[in-house]
């Protein structure tokens, strides 16, 4: 199989889920480490040198791979939404990002192999409309699973939109495409319920 290519300067929605479906954040430290993986390993330097200048108490000053648009940690998958900002930045980041948490969640919680079931998945976006949605998607998607109301899910860039404060992620892209952030979270909470409506239709149909 060839193998995929990203574009700089294009948006991608990004995830993976655990092996066997299973958990892959356990508790709020996993979850925490896996922001601070996506924080720190979002460098040219290598993921070495990037844990021996942490250990120094120093910061990399390597360049950034990509820009962080949206992200959803949910128990047993993750949600990105990236632009590729250097030629292989989200190959490169994410094999760092799949290696160095897997590496952490052995050691914590005593266990070998793989973590995650295999190569992310990937999805090109194609327009401003799709990226918008997308990152509705993606911010709310705790409530889209069922799992907690999306203004309330601390594990979700949500936050970061409703409060203008950058801590993670470049929401500007999607916000220069509202009036402010309630216009945002309305539709975003809108979009949020038509996708879990048909999920819940599907599964119906399903069974």
């Amino acid at each position: 199989m060839k193998k995929k290519e990203f574009i700089s300067g294009e948006y991608y929605h990004i995830y993976n889920r655990g092996i066997e479906k299973r958990d892959i954040f356990m508790d709020e430290y996993d979850h925490g480490r896996f922001l601070e993986t996506l924080k720190d390993f979002n460098s040219t330097d290598p993921a070495w040198k990037i844990e021996w200048l942490k250990q120094k108490g120093e910061i990399p000053k390597g360049e950034s791979l990509v820009e962080i648009v949206a992200y959803c940690l949910n128990p047993n998958h993750y949600h990105l939404l990236i632009k590729q900002i250097r030629d292989k930045g989200i190959s490169i980041y994410l094999r760092k990002i799949g290696i160095g948490y897997t590496m952490y969640f052995n050691k914590k919680h005593e266990r070998s192999g793989f973590l995650f079931q295999g190569t992310f998945k990937s999805s090109h976006i194609n327009s401003d409309d799709h990226l918008k949605y997308l990152s509705a998607y993606v911010n709310c998607n705790s409530e889209v699973h069922g799992i907690c109301e999306a203004e309330k899910y601390r594990w979700s860039s949500l936050r970061e939109y409703m409060s203008g404060e950058k801590a993670l992620c470049n929401p500007e892209a999607i916000m220069k495409q509202f009036q402010n952030c309630k216009e945002y979270l309305d539709f975003a909470k809108l979009n949020a319920k038509r996708v879990a409506e048909e999920r819940k239709l599907e599964k119906q149909i399903l069974e």
